[in-house]
C-alpha cells in the first residue's frame, strides 16, 4: 500500500512545499553559479530510472567546463569551482530534482540514480535497484554514500528494495539530514567524484 500510492502522495507533497520553501536558496544558488559557470548554472544528464526508463535529471552545475590545450575536460577536481564545491559539501545541488520527484521521474528516497552506459554492465543482482523509483537520498547515501564500494553501494540499494516501508523511508531521511550537517560521505577519498563503475 505504502510504496503503491502513500509514497508518491508524499513524494509530490513534501517536494512541492519544499521547492517553495527553499526557493530563496535555489534564487541565489542559481545567480551564482550562473556566473561561476558562463551562463549555466544547471546540470542536465539522462538517468535510467524505474524498470530502466530513461529521464533527464536536473542538478546544479558545479563544475565548470574547462579544458587542457587538447581540448580534453580537464579532472573533476580540477573544475569543481569554489561555489561548486561548497553547493556540493551542503548538498544544495541536489535542489533541483525535488522537480524531477514532483514530475515522477523520481522519488525522495530510493536508489541513487546512476549513468546510463552502466545499465549493460549489472549483474541481475545489481539491477534489481531499477525495480523502484530512484531518489535524491537513499540508505546507500546514509550508510556511506561516494566513500563506499561499488558492491557494498548495490547492496544497500537492494536491501532497501526488499524493504521499503515509511518507518525506513523516515529513518533515512533523519539521517541524510545528520549526514548533511556533518558533510560526511560526499566524496571518495582523495577525490572528488566517485570512480567511474566498470562492472567488475
Amino acid at each position: 500500500m505504502y510504496s503503491l500510492f502513500i509514497k508518491r502522495f508524499v513524494d509530490f507533497t513534501a517536494s512541492l512545499l519544499g521547492l517553495i520553501v527553499l526557493s530563496p536558496i535555489f534564487l541565489l544558488v542559481t545567480i551564482g553559479l550562473f556566473f561561476a559557470n558562463q551562463g549555466k548554472p544547471f546540470f542536465f544528464q539522462l538517468r535510467p530510472g524505474k524498470k530502466g526508463t530513461i529521464f533527464k535529471i536536473i542538478k546544479f552545475k558545479t563544475m565548470n567546463d574547462k579544458k587542457d590545450s587538447t581540448g580534453n575536460l580537464l579532472s573533476d577536481a580540477h573544475r569543481l569551482t569554489k561555489i561548486g564545491s561548497f553547493v556540493r559539501k551542503t548538498s544544495l545541488d541536489e535542489i533541483p530534482q525535488l522537480i524531477n520527484v514532483i514530475k515522477g521521474d523520481m522519488s525522495l528516497i530510493g536508489p541513487r540514480p546512476l549513468l546510463v552506459q552502466y545499465l549493460d554492465l549489472y549483474s541481475d543482482f545489481q539491477n534489481r535497484r531499477h525495480e523502484v523509483k530512484p531518489g535524491i537520498t537513499g540508505w546507500a547515501q546514509v550508510n556511506g554514500r561516494n566513500a563506499i564500494s561499488w558492491d557494498k553501494k548495490f547492496e544497500l540499494d537492494v536491501w532497501y528494495v526488499d524493504h521499503i516501508s515509511f518507518v525506513l523511508d523516515v529513518k533515512i531521511i533523519l539521517k541524510t539530514v545528520q549526514k548533511v550537517v556533518k558533510s560526511e560521505g560526499i566524496n571518495a577519498a582523495d577525490a572528488a567524484t566517485i570512480e567511474p563503475f566498470n562492472g567488475k
